[in-house]
């Protein structure tokens, strides 16, 4: 059996993505920004994606700009808000210690470049507290950037709460929600946002595309120049393909979003009443506020490493943490700013499900895991010194 069980690194194509892009490689191949019929038979389809895209996250269509993807979105986000803090004499930032690393490494290059970034602390429980973000604040702060939902361990985080904190303090809030729209409803209106990323491969669009919402009167900065497309925002001739395809499976994810919700919190649940007892693990985050299909554990005296190639002998296909650092040895970031221990954090596993999953796919999971494990300890001098210890 192959069981597909990592949905957080990127999904499977839904059909109805697939048939909305087949079209616009043979019959509406038009450029966008051409005066002939041909062209603007793909502006108007271009728009359409726009409209939909917008409908999703209850925002206008002259406020979603399209993108390569969610880090491109995350970088055109901060870099437009740390010139617009500049403008105005400000320069402090506000994120938390387990954003995705296209938030992380952005905030890098800016702290080179002068600015004060402050990492907000993250508890055992993986959701970012709003009093420290309110206690965080000073009149030089510019930008608050939280994630809507972590990629790695699934929690929400209180984006409301968060982005009315912002709006009474006058302060630009963003969100990377690449990994809750489609999963979770998301309002940016309602949830006080001025800017959020989306990228289309992670709820059953294509890769390659995503988008940045920024709301009216924010002046987004160009990081990438040359044309007049994305109204002067963003260079390039538009991916109208997977624009149209990712538009398409937002419409499809938010659309079913309440029976899809049902279904995969009920597999995910299932998991977790199958893989908790097994001997010295841990579930990571709490699963409260969480999305419905991710499940993050950490198993002791064995390395994640070795969990994933012997599932991936026997047929499920999962992950340690995010796909972005999958070749990196160290420990996940994100565990580690939750307080898991490092050599616990180097046991992790990442499973994350979705609606295109069976039962009898997650039975052969909560089979096979626990196998797993205890093959990986009988080699491990680890956790041979560990049992030692204890007795």
């Amino acid at each position: 059996m192959l069981v597909y069980a990592d949905n957080a690194a990127t999904t499977q194509l839904s059909e109805k993505s697939l048939e909305a892009m087949l079209p616009l490689f043979r019959e509406h191949y038009g450029n966008p920004s051409s005066l002939h019929t041909v062209g603007q038979k793909a502006k108007e389809l271009l728009e359409e994606a726009r409209e939909k895209v917008a409908k999703a996250i209850n925002a206008e269509p002259s406020t979603i700009y399209f993108t390569s993807g969610g880090s491109e979105a995350d970088n055109q986000a901060l870099r437009s808000a740390a010139n617009i803090g500049k403008r105005k004499g400000k320069n402090h930032i506000i994120s938390s210690k387990f954003e995705h690393h296209a938030i992380l490494h952005t905030l890098d290059a800016l702290a080179k470049e002068g600015f004060e970034i402050t990492l907000l602390d993250v508890y055992s429980d993986g959701v970012v507290k709003p009093e420290d973000v309110r206690n965080a604040i000073t009149d030089k702060t510019c930008l608050v950037t939280i994630m809507t939902a972590n990629n790695e361990i699934g929690t929400i985080q209180p984006i409301k709460e968060i982005g009315e904190i912002c709006r009474e303090k006058k302060v630009l809030f963003h969100t990377d929600a690449v990994q809750a729209v489609g999963h979770i409803p998301v309002d940016v209106k309602d949830m006080n946002i001025d800017m959020l990323s989306i990228s289309g491969h992670k709820f059953h669009g294509p890769k390659g595309v995503g988008a940045l919402y920024a709301r009216k009167g924010i002046l987004l900065s160009n990081i990438i120049e040359g044309g007049a497309q994305e109204r002067k925002k963003r260079a390039g001739t538009e991916n109208l393909p997977a624009i149209v395809g990712m538009s398409v499976a937002l419409e499809d994810a938010v659309s079913n979003l309440e029976k899809t919700t049902k279904y995969v919190t009920a597999l995910r649940d299932k998991l977790v009443t199958g893989l908790k007892n097994i001997p010295k693990s841990r579930i990571n985050g709490t699963l409260e506020h969480h999305l419905p299909g991710t499940l993050n554990m950490c198993f002791e005296g064995i390395e994640g490493e070795g969990i994933l190639l012997w599932l991936d002998q026997k047929g499920i296909e999962a992950s340690s943490g995010s796909a972005c650092t999958s070749g990196s040895l160290d420990p996940s970031h994100v565990l580690l700013a939750i307080g898991v221990p490092v050599e616990i954090a180097h046991g992790s596993l990442r499973l994350s499900i979705s609606e295109y999953n069976t039962e009898e796919e997650i039975d052969y999971i909560i089979e096979t895991v626990p196998q797993v494990i205890e093959y990986l300890r009988d080699m491990s001098p680890v956790w041979e010194k560990m049992i030692k210890e204890e007795n």
